[in-house]
């Protein structure tokens, strides 16, 4: 249901109606809840789950030097809310321990039920960086061998933000305003943001050039079979379908190649881990926890 408010907000924003109505094409008018035809993540055989956040296949192709069997598949989402609730919601996985930079599973904790046997939260308190206001790769891959160190028989779901704005790269830094605490994608289409897409792609680019070395340290520390992936991918001012409207970012249930096509890097070394399955006893969430999360969602360029 469409509320008045949603309506209003459509018409003062008519690019967003030709958006739904490219959404209802893909959700097959409202009856796909997520993108069915792409993988169940978990279904897969890995020892340790790499996620890079909106990052789409051919970028990775051309950039990535990582050793390994690289392939691409379809993710079930196109943004990271649907794509956790799309893998994770109603399931439990007391073998794995998913290790985030991401605040976007607590923030939706409410809509998306599912269970761990530890998540580590890199996001709170020393983990964010103030400057960037992002968890840099290499906070991440820090979180990750000491999670992998405190959890060996456990699977291991890393969570990067990057290729993921915030940029980080001397594009990025010059080219876009890394004090706001939201980027609103469609101002490049109004041109309120006044910068082209070559330059928009050359700033991804240089995100994704940071956090590959990182991910090359895991392939180095871990032993077993570790897949490189991501949540969902990105569009820079291509074309969308039915309705041909220009698209940026990553709009939820818009199910376009460039935003469900997705990288699976497989790589193995060494002797797998032994997996268990086994509960740990949860932590209470606070309040100062909320706030938190919301700031830092609004520092990764998303609005709610």
């Amino acid at each position: 249901m469409y509320t008045l408010e949603s309506l209003k907000h459509g018409l003062d924003e008519p690019h967003k109606i030709f958006q739904e109505v490219n959404r209802l094409y893909y959700r097959r008018l409202r009856t796909w809840p997520y993108n069915r035809d792409g993988i169940d993540v978990f279904a897969r055989d890995w020892d340790h789950l790499l996620i890079l956040d909106a990052c789409r296949y051919d970028m990775f192709k051309q950039q990535s030097s990582l050793p390994g069997t690289l392939e691409s598949v379809e993710s079930r989402a196109s943004d990271t809310k649907e794509f956790l609730k799309a893998n994770f919601h109603g399931r439990k996985f007391l073998d794995t321990v998913y290790v985030t930079g991401s605040p976007m599973l607590h923030r939706h904790r409410d809509r998306v039920e599912t269970r761990f046997h530890d998540i580590v939260d890199v996001w709170r308190e020393d983990g964010w960086d103030e400057e960037y206001r992002t968890v840099l790769p290499e906070t991440m891959t820090e979180a990750a061998i000491q999670a992998k160190e405190r959890y060996p028989n456990k699977r291991l779901l890393v969570h990067y933000l990057q290729p993921h704005y915030p940029f980080l790269g001397p594009t990025g830094q010059e080219n876009f305003d890394l004090d706001r605490l939201n980027f609103e994608w469609h101002k490049l289409l109004s041109g309120e943001i006044d910068v082209s897409d070559e330059v928009v792609e050359r700033a991804f680019r240089e995100n994704l050039d940071v956090v590959l070395p990182e991910v090359e340290r895991l392939f180095d520390e871990f032993s077993g079979k570790t897949v490189v992936t991501a949540d969902h991918g990105q569009v820079i001012g291509e074309r969308s379908f039915p309705v041909p409207i220009r698209e940026y970012g990553h709009p939820g249930g818009v199910y376009a190649d460039g935003l469900v096509t997705v990288p699976w890097l497989t790589y193995e070394r060494g002797d797998r881990p032994e997996i268990t399955s086994e509960n740990l006893a949860g932590s209470d969430t606070s309040e100062q926890d909320e706030e938190t999360a919301r700031e830092r969602l609004g520092h990764l360029g998303y609005v709610n």
